[in-house]
């Protein structure tokens, strides 16, 4: 296959059409389950409206990633289980896999699906990569959002699969596959329920000052002043009061968005053979503006072309952005 294949999010059927409508090369998404790390209301698709998008998405010659993405708890695998099943009924071009269960149940009850090892894995290094490969038969690996751009050229040469690495969306600090933060207050977590700051916790509360205070769980996550926009509570993008910083600071992270847009020549150079676009939670809008964006820039870098990709700052989170680990260790 060809270098830089865009895969693009698809949260809803009409996110997927407009994707797809967008050039994207391949779209990912999931079910309105646990089975995926996204599972939100109003999020996804159902078995009927994933089969007609695979057939909208084949028609136009793009490919559909099904996320299979979280852990299943104990005596609950059948959900996984029928999601594969379906998946290869409706002819999904890969699975995005996570869990050891899961990948070896799709590697010896589908030998013909393909399994694309998902971020959730946190798989880092070439040892844990080619264990994936060599015992589930592991195609393409999407690395973490914590490798510079030379680790991922050198985890290149001694790797048996593809690479993807994220462009643009959530920075995604935490370890991937690891945060139990909301899990401690919500008793839901990405890892096994697919739901990080699930909607039924989360409040919003007007202050008689005007501000505006975010709460996750009865838990104040942020609080915004009369001028500032709230955001989504979660617990790693919150401002937190302690003894030397009354006035509030980020403590695991301040909310900002990954953009790799200028350094998209040096990781082609690095051999990376897809990048990602995060965002399943975003309007058609963002869908539409973002894809078509890189679309053009992908475009233009394999044609020679100069690209112009400044307009992207107005679809970052909090207009926001930052390279993160991809350029240097050195980032906040």
């Amino acid at each position: 296959m060809s270098l830089a294949e865009l895969i693009c999010p698809a949260g809803t059927p009409a996110a997927l059409r407009t994707a797809v409508d967008a050039g994207a090369d391949a779209v990912y998404c999931g079910f309105q389950d646990a089975t995926n790390a996204r599972n939100f209301p109003g999020l996804n698709f159902t078995p009927d409206e994933l089969a007609a998008a695979v057939a909208y998405a084949h028609h136009a010659g793009t490919k559909v990633l099904l996320a299979l993405n979280t852990y299943p708890p104990a005596g609950k695998v059948d959900l996984w289980r029928h999601a594969a099943y379906l998946g290869v009924r409706y002819g999904v071009d890969a699975f995005i896999v996570a869990d050891m269960g899961v990948a070896d149940y799709i590697r010896h009850t589908h030998p013909l699906a393909r399994l694309h090892l998902s971020v959730q894995a946190a798989a880092s290094s070439p040892e844990a990569i080619r264990y994936y490969c060599e015992n589930f038969g592991v195609k393409r690996v999407v690395l973490p959002r914590i490798l510079t751009i030379p680790e991922i050229r050198q985890i290149r040469t001694e790797i048996p699969c593809e690479i993807e690495t994220f462009i643009f969306g959530n920075h995604g600090l935490m370890v991937e596959g690891r945060c139990s933060l909301t899990n401690y207050l919500t008793g839901q977590s990405t890892n096994m329920d697919g739901v990080c700051s699930p909607a039924s916790d989360v409040q919003y509360v007007r202050d008689t000052d005007g501000s505006m205070s975010s709460r996750l769980a009865g838990f104040t996550i942020d609080r915004f002043g009369p001028e500032e926009m709230a955001g989504y509570p979660t617990i790693c993008k919150g401002r937190y009061a302690a003894p030397n910083r009354p006035e509030g600071y980020y403590a695991f992270e301040e909310p900002i968005s990954l953009n790799l847009s200028r350094l998209l020549p040096e990781l082609i150079d690095a051999g990376v053979h897809a990048f990602k676009i995060e965002g399943r939670q975003r309007s058609k809008s963002y869908v539409r503006n973002v894809v078509t964006a890189f679309r053009h820039a992908v475009d233009d870098i394999r044609a020679g072309r100069a690209t112009n990709m400044s307009d992207l700052v107005a679809l970052t989170e909090g207009q926001k952005q930052t390279q993160g680990a991809f350029e240097t260790k050195k980032w906040r």
